[in-house]
């Protein structure tokens, strides 16, 4: 009887692993596709998400196919120039065995290769989607560059793409010999040893032309080297040198004439078959890249170059500095020698009064506790660590305001539970400003806004914060008509005095009240109770991104957006506002920097978002962006309408940008001068101020930006000042920096630019170059001046043994009285305590060899100008405090008031001196209600 043996069962586990696997990974990659999709079409940038999809599709697939086309034909060419009889020859068992694999698998082995290196290809060329739009969509400069004769644009825009393109099909041709001369071999058609060594005709033809074909590109390849140089980092600049210009230039074009000749012998070999003519060309020509492109340029620079550097350079140190200084926008910087006055004299500031109520004491990088302590509200908000520093018309006036918006906070949320944080505590609310050169009587901010409702100056916006620089998560927002609001709005105003409580009414955020939208949704952000939740309703909508640079960013991925955006109340609502940047590392003759490296100063170190680190030789700030902070919309506004960079992506993204004349006038008064772009110019002009190629040469007058003197190791912050430049006849708000010569601490220069958008002078570059003759300290000798000063260390000593520490704030520095004028506050925050925040104490001047510290800025001035400074700051807002000898005969009321208030102020000082910081504040909080009993009885 025979048995019936049945084979052992495959198991199905493994493919239904494998298959389960492919369709996850699918999915993760649709949803997050899709969801991209929607997040770009939910507030009208959708031609943005569809040009990039298409662009990168259509590379990854012409690319793709290019290559897995090219590589599959020849390997295929290969096996059909197979031999039909093998010769006689050693062939070991393992090649027979891939011998007859290849065989069998013939269509399936030449698949996969095409698939494999089509993949490759496809991810690299797929990677090139911003060069290939600039290169498609490439705007003329309409300048010439002086070597070669050709437009600006060709080497920003063109050159990039042709060098990929160059790289991509020398890789293909590669790829493409490799494969062929596998399969040769494997085949018999090529023999490595024994008496047949060699291969069949159609074998060595094949890998001739292929070869030869490589070669050519190469040489194609040195060709274009030659534009290269324009680009290249030389000896002692950025582009074309005299060694570059008298030796590499001549040899890549003889490098690329020897290609082109190596190329034909290996064509010819096609034919005559004698291997040993090309490789000796082949060999020639590697021979000669090494003497011509290294060699010979290394003996020209060290022959002829070394010992007349100066001479034999100065024409290429003249182009790169007209390069450089166009590329980065400074070719117009005024710069005037200034013979400072050191000496303070009365009166001496009598001609720049108008400048004084300009100086902006409440500094944004140390005031953040102070709004967070005073200005809170309750723990689920918060405010930047940094604030920022905006303007606004106020009774009439032009006033410096330091600003920041009060975000939601989840972290101070009791109930950490998911419809809390999801559903329930969306949003944050209002803006807070303060005066920039003014405080209250105890040093606190004196607010221009605050509070919850906003009370103040400002008070006709829409104060929700929805989209800001601490909203890192995502919520779910949004109801039917008629439904019961369930966001949190206000802790008062409700029913019976609860919480208030309201409904997104926004057009931004994507819709999620369909079952598949939400499906996307949970597996996007790994969350099923998006998926579970019954609250979700037709109307709910999900935001997320809302982070106001990254939205920018992602709106329009070719800018470069400003580390620092700032929050504006703009026609109603509160915007914040960015500058997008347009940049290109491949400007002929300008000068490379590392844009982290340049825009990297001490508020970065504190926390400010930094710019990524790479390297660019051009820069322009072409837009002006807005993100609305309740609806998270983004606007995008030309700025630099004559930028080809712009133009260039403008017609690669139609649409998008809106015109500059559309920039309305409420928001043009709150636009200013870029930080980062300052940043870079301050950066490039510490060495090209000098002009004169022999001075830049021997480096004879090299600036350096001074570090933060309260901050080591890190660059002095720009600061934004209403300045009086002298000669002029009104201040004008300002960026303003300072430089200190290589090496040394003294100050070498001052720099300002006009950062009024409004004002027809708007980004005119302006430096005063301090005399060589009579030495001004800089900011770190100032800065050690006033730590050393006797009367300064005894009005702080009781700062440095009691409760309370003692803070500086920003070192300003201004250009008055005929010299310069260093300004400091100083701070005094309780410590050991979590609800201790800094007021301002004190304030600092510097003038001359003059220092002085006083309770407020008017007394310090006065005490540098012996007495009388020649005009007042204008200090308001109880800055500074009732003086002896304010009784009033007829009005006892308000005399006894301002009697109690000055008896206060007092016992305020001895409770400070002592450390007695709630004492302190006690005392100042009855100093203010005797000012304002004072007031009251005045006012009668």
């Amino acid at each position: 009887m025979s048995t019936i043996r049945l084979g052992r069962p495959r198991s199905a586990l493994l493919p239904t692993l494998v298959i389960a696997a492919v369709l996850v990974i699918l999915f993760a990659i649709f949803t997050n596709v899709w969801t991209d999709r929607l997040w770009y079409v939910s507030f009208d940038f959708g031609s943005v998400f569809n040009t990039m999809l298409i662009t990168r599709i259509g590379l990854f697939a012409s690319f793709g196919l290019l290559m897995a086309a090219v590589v599959a034909a020849n390997a295929a060419i290969a096996y059909r120039l197979r031999p039909r009889v093998r010769g006689a020859g050693p062939s070991s068992p393992l090649l027979e065995r891939y011998r007859e694999v290849l065989e069998a698998r013939l269509v399936w082995v030449i698949v996969s290769l095409g698939v494999v290196v089509g993949l490759f290809a496809g991810a690299t060329a797929s990677g090139q989607v911003f060069t290939y739009l600039a290169w498609r969509n490439s705007t003329p400069f309409g300048t010439t560059d002086p070597v070669f004769n050709l437009d600006i644009g060709f080497y920003v825009f063109d050159y990039p793409w042709w060098r990929f393109a160059l790289s991509f099909v020398f890789v293909v041709l590669l790829f493409s010999a490799t494969a062929a001369a596998v399969i040769h071999y494997l085949m018999g058609g090529l023999r490595l040893t024994g008496p047949a060594r060699g291969g069949t005709a159609g074998a060595q033809a094949h890998l001739s032309i292929l070869v030869g074909l490589a070669v050519l590109v190469r040489g194609v390849g040195y060709w274009f080297d030659q534009y290269g140089l324009m680009i290249a980092d030389a000896t002692i600049l950025t582009g074309v040198n005299y060694t570059a210009d008298n030796a590499t230039r001549n040899a890549d074009v003889i490098l690329a004439i020897i290609a082109g000749l190596c190329a034909l012998l290996f064509f010819a070999n096609a034919a005559l078959r004698r291997w040993s003519v090309p490789i000796i060309g082949l060999t020639l020509m590697i021979l000669s890249a090494i003497i011509l492109g290294v060699v010979y340029p290394a003996g020209v620079q060290l022959l002829q170059v070394r010992a007349n550097e100066p001479v034999r350079e100065r024409p290429y140190i003249e182009r790169n500095i007209e390069a450089t200084r166009e590329a980065y926008g400074v070719a117009d910087v005024e710069i005037a020698d200034y013979s400072a006055k050191t000496s303070a004299t009365a009166g001496q500031l009598r001609a720049d009064a108008e400048a004084l109520p300009g100086i902006r004491l409440i500094d944004p990088s140390r005031v953040g506790p102070a709004f967070e302590q005073l200005q809170q509200v309750r723990g689920y908000y918060s405010f930047s660590e940094i604030l920022d520093v905006d303007r606004y018309t106020i009774d009439g006036a032009e006033t410096d305001a330091v600003v920041a918006v009060r975000e939601m906070n989840h972290q101070g949320i009791e109930a950490q539970n998911w419809n809390n944080l999801k559903r329930v505590y969306t949003h944050g609310y209002g803006l807070v400003a303060a005066y920039g050169n003014r405080r209250q009587p105890g040093g606190e901010p004196e607010w221009i806004v605050r509070d919850i409702p906003p009370t103040g100056k400002l008070t006709e916006y829409e104060p929700r914060i929805y989209f800001g620089e601490k909203q890192t998560d995502y919520s779910i927002v949004g109801a039917p008509e008629g439904a019961p609001a369930v966001e949190f709005d206000t802790p008062s105003g409700g029913e019976g005095g609860n919480p208030a409580t309201t409904t997104y009414e926004g057009t931004g955020g994507v819709p999620i009240g369909d079952f598949w939208s939400r499906i996307l949704y949970a597996a996007k952000f790994a969350d099923v109770n998006i998926l579970l939740s019954t609250e979700l309703n037709p109307e709910s909508k999900i935001i997320y991104d809302r982070q106001p640079r990254e939205r920018v960013m992602k709106a329009a991925p070719w800018l470069r957006v400003d580390s620092d955006m700032y929050p504006a109340v703009v026609d109603g609502r509160i915007v914040w506002i960015a500058d997008g940047y347009t940049t290109s590392n491949s400007y002929p003759y300008s000068q490379r920097v590392s844009l982290e490296e340049a825009t990297s100063d001490s508020r970065t170190q504190m926390g400010l978002p930094a710019q990524p680190n790479s390297a660019i030789n051009y820069m322009r700030n072409s837009v002006k962006a807005t993100v609305d902070a309740y609806d998270g919309t983004v606007t995008l506004y030309t700025w630099d309408d004559t930028d080809p960079v712009l133009q260039t992506w403008k017609k690669a993204f139609p649409g998008i940008v809106k015109d500059k004349t559309e920039i309305s006038a409420d928001l043009l008064k709150h636009l200013r001068y870029p930080q980062d772009m300052y940043k870079v110019q301050r950066e490039i002009l510490a060495r090209y101020h000098i002009t004169d190629p022999q001075n830049w040469y021997q480096n004879s007058d090299l600036w350096r930006v001074p570090d933060d003197p309260q901050q080591t190791g890190s660059k002095e912050t720009p600061n934004f000042l209403s300045i009086k430049w002298p000669g002029d006849e009104a201040p004008v708000f300002s960026l303003t920096s300072t430089y200190v010569p290589e090496g040394r601490q003294n100050l070498a220069a001052y720099m300002a630019v006009n950062a009024d958008a409004s004002s027809p002078d708007y980004g005119r570059l302006r430096i005063l170059r301090m005399s060589a003759q009579t030495q001004i300290d800089g900011p770190g000798q100032t800065a050690n001046v006033f730590n050393s000063n006797e009367v300064v260390a005894e009005r702080l000593r009781p700062f440095q043994q009691g409760t309370a520490a003692a803070q500086f704030g920003n070192l300003l520095t201004l250009p008055v009285g005929g010299g310069l004028m260093y300004v400091q506050p100083v701070y005094t925050q309780r410590q050991g305590s979590t609800g201790a925040y800094p007021v301002l104490r004190f304030v600092l001047v510097r003038f001359g060899s003059s220092v002085a510290i006083g309770d407020t800025l008017q007394d310090a001035l006065d005490q540098v100008f012996k007495g009388d400074a020649g005009a007042t700051t204008e200090e308001e807002g109880g800055d500074t405090p009732p003086k002896p000898g304010g009784d009033n005969p007829d009005n006892p009321a308000a005399s006894a008031a301002i009697a109690a208030a000055n008896k206060a102020f007092a016992e305020a000082d001895a409770a400070l001196k002592r450390g007695d910081l709630a004492g302190y504040q006690a005392k100042i909080r009855e100093a203010q209600e005797a000012i304002k009993r004072a007031e009251e009885a005045l006012n009668r």
